[in-house]
């Protein structure tokens, strides 16, 4: 099990700046490296314009704390400045392990199936025959009830539509058509292109 702890480095400073100066003009940066270097003449600085971070590493860990007790929430160059105590994250486990196995499909391809494995097999569709048999029976106009109301549920009524033909035995069946041999389809005649007669220029 992986545990995600966050400690406190003593010996390193992270600095919100508002200014931008600091981060383009050299003096700007010369006089805020000089409010530092008074507490620790070896401090070093990294600076983050994307994000107006400046990380302050000291080499004395007390030497961090006066800063941070003296400079917080001071102004520089008009604006506030905050100082925080960088923060590390570890990891209980210095190597990056596997996921667990039950975790391991979600990995694109997947990997091979634990050992002992065997894949589901799809389950018989439920058929009510006794349905099929009711519906066959019925004729065009009549109803079967599915399921009767109650108090709290509306009914489930099937009603056989009637014949389209209105149950005329002589009409054409779709076997009969197919018999027949069908009408050739209309040909489709094009637009005509109208004639082209180019200008006859003077």
């Amino acid at each position: 099990m992986h545990i995600k702890t966050t400690k406190c480095n003593r010996f390193c400073l992270v600095a919100s700046v508002m200014n931008q100066e600091v981060f383009s003009h050299p003096e700007a940066q010369a006089s805020f490296e000089a409010l530092f270097r008074s507490f620790d003449p070896e401090v070093q600085f990294q600076y983050f314009k994307s994000f107006r971070r400046i990380r302050i590493s000291f080499s004395d860990a007390l030497a961090a704390a006066e800063a941070r007790l003296r400079l917080h929430k001071t102004d520089f160059n008009g604006k506030e400045m905050r100082l925080y105590f960088a923060q590390s994250v570890h990891i209980g486990s210095p190597r990056l392990e596997p996921p667990k196995p039950e975790k391991q499909f979600l990995i694109s391809p997947p990997a091979s199936p634990p050992v002992g494995w065997e894949q589901a097999h799809d389950a018989t569709p439920v058929i009510n025959y006794d349905l099929l048999c009711a519906i066959s029976k019925l004729g065009p106009g009549e109803k079967y009830e599915l399921h009767t109301a109650t108090p709290t549920t509306p009914s489930v009524v099937i009603h056989v539509c009637d014949d389209e033909h209105g149950g005329d035995s002589s009409a054409p069946d779709d076997s009969d058509l197919d018999d027949k041999p069908r009408p050739p389809r209309p040909k489709i005649i094009q637009t005509r292109r109208p004639d082209y007669s180019p200008e006859v220029k003077q």
